[in-house]
């Protein structure tokens, strides 16, 4: 079944390979009615940051939904001006206040800030061996920034989120992920919907009865890239979920490849303004 499957971490922590992301969705009715609706389907994944505001609401929605703590996979990340040692340590107790947790499964820098991300890793090292958090990660590292906390770090990253899609196929990337043993995993992996005329896809959805948006998340979950998109709509959110009874052939996946223009939507992490 789909949303029950998942990808193995390099410490052995298993991750569902589809979550729902709850980026500018507002920490009230939206958010709490998103997350209810997600997890009545079957997601055990949410993840959602300081920085989206709504850490709240995600908390109160988990509260609400009665399931098991142990059966839900939580993510949230630490923003740029809460970067460095203490600032870190003291940002994760916020974001645990208010998703009214005792730990996390996962916690993400979430962009590489200069001279502040190697300190902010320790701290994250460090709520990983207090048992505080299951797993940590990255997001928006390119290769060199992976090479320069992998430099100083004791424990290197399990997860590096980063914005993919066809469009934004970012290969090598992805093949230095795979080869150290950190999961990709993308955020906004449907290229907020710019490109579903794209012929490529509109064959191969057209070939398995399925919609462009869904041809794109399984050729993500084909390439083993984690995969959070964004809905607050039930059935919306149900499509995003229903990639499990079909496969894209070899020459598919090779058509959606080369859709690759390197466009991004957000900035690229060595041009942010941090």
């Amino acid at each position: 079944m789909s949303l029950q499957e998942t990808f193995t971490l390099h410490n052995g922590i298993q991750v569902p390979k589809v979550g729902l992301g709850v980026y500018k969705m507002n920490d009230d009715e939206e958010v709490i009615g998103a997350v209810q609706s997600a997890l009545d389907i079957g997601y055990r994944h949410i993840d959602t940051a300081s920085f989206y505001d709504n850490e709240k609401g995600v908390g109160t929605a988990i509260k609400d939904s009665g399931i098991p703590r142990e059966e839900l996979f939580v993510v949230t990340k630490v923003w740029n001006d809460e970067q460095g040692y203490e600032e870190t340590l003291q940002a994760f107790e916020r974001s645990m206040d208010k998703l009214g947790l005792d730990y996390l499964d996962l916690y993400l820098v979430h962009w590489p800030v200069p001279g502040k991300y190697t300190d902010t890793w320790k701290a994250l090292e460090k709520l990983y061996k207090d048992g505080k958090v299951k797993a940590i990660g990255v997001c928006n590292f390119m290769e060199h920034h992976l090479d320069e906390l992998m430099a100083s770090a004791e424990i290197k990253p399990m997860v590096n989120q980063v914005e993919f899609h066809p469009r934004l196929y970012q290969k090598d990337l992805a093949d230095y992920c795979a080869e150290h043993h950190i999961q990709l995993e993308a955020w906004a992996p449907l290229g907020r919907g710019k490109y579903f005329d794209a012929s490529a896809l509109k064959e191969a959805a057209e070939r398995h009865d399925k919609t462009p948006a869904q041809v794109i998340l399984r050729w993500h979950l084909q390439h083993d890239v984690m995969i959070i998109p964004k809905s607050s709509n039930a059935d919306r959110q149900k499509q995003n979920a229903d990639l499990f009874d079909f496969e894209l052939t070899e020459a598919e996946m090779q058509d959606i490849d080369g859709l690759n223009k390197n466009e991004r939507i957000g900035k690229h992490p060595d041009e942010f303004d941090y």
